[in-house]
């Protein structure tokens, strides 16, 4: 049994000025391609049979750098769509709505472009890519590259957990994370590693 290999994008201007980045598509930093680039040497030891990305370019950039061939895009596996949010802080919304706390609040309807989603939309999205890439964990790891809070989802769903437990799980920009199986029950592997000293 393979184990799931999760890759946080490198950092954008966004995620560097905590914004919440939903379907806006920002680039790497020059910071967020050099971690990318460094996770490479990760990765090539691992047995990655399969890949897949964001459509965002943020993850598809750090897909190449960090060296996975053959990725395929997945549009399930963008981040949250935080609707009305999108591009502020968390700051900045408890300004205007004091206490405010994602997990628990979600948040508000954006423009035709950012419509927003619930927890719950996120989480069937997060539930049909576990679905598709369950079967090919028999045959070695599957990478996945994408955003913070939809991979919390993710990690939330795939260990049985309610959506909202995602909360529990912190995810930094260019980092790595394993999801895997012991004694035929969901675990964490690893959670948040930055790359290593050389890649």
């Amino acid at each position: 049994m393979g184990d799931l290999i999760l890759l946080r994008h490198g950092e954008t201007e966004w995620s560097r000025d905590l914004k919440h980045t939903g379907r806006t598509d920002v680039p790497l930093t020059a910071a967020g391609e050099g971690a990318a680039a460094a996770l490479a040497g990760q990765l090539a030891s691992l047995p990655i049979i399969a890949a897949f990305a964001s459509p965002a370019q943020r993850a598809t950039r750090t897909a190449e750098l960090a060296g996975l061939a053959g990725v395929k895009v997945d549009p399930d596996l963008a981040e949250w769509d935080y609707g009305g949010y999108e591009g502020k802080t968390t700051a900045e919304i408890r300004r205007q709505r004091p206490g405010w706390y994602l997990w628990r609040d979600g948040v508000i309807p954006g423009d035709a472009a950012h419509p927003g989603e619930t927890i719950g939309d996120v989480a069937v999205r997060a539930d049909a890519v576990l679905g598709r890439v369950r079967p090919a964990l028999a045959y070695g790891d599957v990478a996945l590259v994408a955003h913070g809070h939809l991979l919390r989802v993710l990690t939330a769903r795939w260990l049985d957990l309610d959506p909202a437990s995602g909360r529990l799980f912190r995810l930094d920009t260019g980092t790595l994370s394993t999801l895997g199986r012991e004694h035929e029950q969901p675990v964490i592997g690893s959670l948040n590693v930055p790359p290593g000293p050389g890649g």
